[in-house]
């Protein structure tokens, strides 16, 4: 009782809890002191994990609870099986490229994108998830309580940011500005997700402003892992 009650008062509770169990079914004597502290010490890093896992996905705002296994990887919608594995593995997050997503509407791309997410926190990465209206939105009110700077601090640590239904307004002078921000603290550094209905080629248009639209798209386009999803919409599938 004396170890149980120490466990707790150090909040080792993956640890407390097998120990409880080694008790229960009196293994701890089978168990040499090496054997016994490694079975302890991996049920606490599988406690602490779990409970990092779920803070980061309750943190990131995901549209979708999704998983990359969940994932239709049919090659007539456009996916590339071997490219998503790429993604899964995580190397595109370790050198901070970006992910382009394109398709009509209903075609997957929000599902697509919370699923990497999703691999994303598993593999420990703090990740936030936002619509592009909603977060510019964000910008303007933080810009106006005084919270901006703030604000696009943490959006720059952030190790993932997903945008999803990026293109569905054209963008007002204040929002291009805010959105060249954020892509350029990020540029080379941390990851980004983009999802769109319109194809990449169109989106110069949405920017609007001849030198903005430059400098974000290239900043975006040309290392970008791209993948443009095709089909019918399965919504209707469902």
């Amino acid at each position: 009782m004396q170890i149980e009650t120490q466990l707790k008062e150090l909040r080792l509770h993956g640890m407390c809890r097998s120990w409880q169990v080694l008790l229960e079914t009196r293994r701890h004597h089978e168990l040499n002191l090496s054997e016994g502290l490694q079975l302890l010490l991996q049920a606490e890093q599988e406690q602490r994990s779990g409970k990092r896992f779920d803070r980061l996905l309750k943190n990131a705002g995901f549209r979708y609870r999704a998983s990359v296994e969940e994932l239709n990887m049919d090659a007539s919608r456009g996916i590339d099986r071997s490219l998503i594995t790429d993604l899964a593995m995580g190397t595109y997050l370790s050198s901070g490229d970006a992910v382009l997503i394109s398709g009509a509407s209903g075609a997957g791309k929000s599902f697509l994108a919370s699923a990497l997410g999703h691999q994303a926190c598993a593999q420990g990465y703090k990740v936030a998830y936002y619509n592009l209206q909603k977060l510019l939105l964000r910008t303007k009110m933080s810009r106006i309580d005084g919270s901006i700077y703030k604000f696009m601090e943490k959006l720059s640590r952030t190790e993932l940011l997903i945008l999803d239904d990026f293109g569905l307004t054209h963008l007002e002078q204040q929002q291009r500005m805010d959105l060249m921000e954020i892509i350029e603290d990020r540029h080379g550094r941390k990851s980004t997700i983009i999802a769109s209905q319109l194809p990449v080629a169109s989106w110069y248009d949405v920017i609007g402003e001849e030198t903005i639209a430059d400098a974000i798209l290239d900043r975006l386009v040309h290392t970008a892992y791209r993948i443009e999803l095709k089909g019918e919409s399965l919504r209707k599938k469902r």
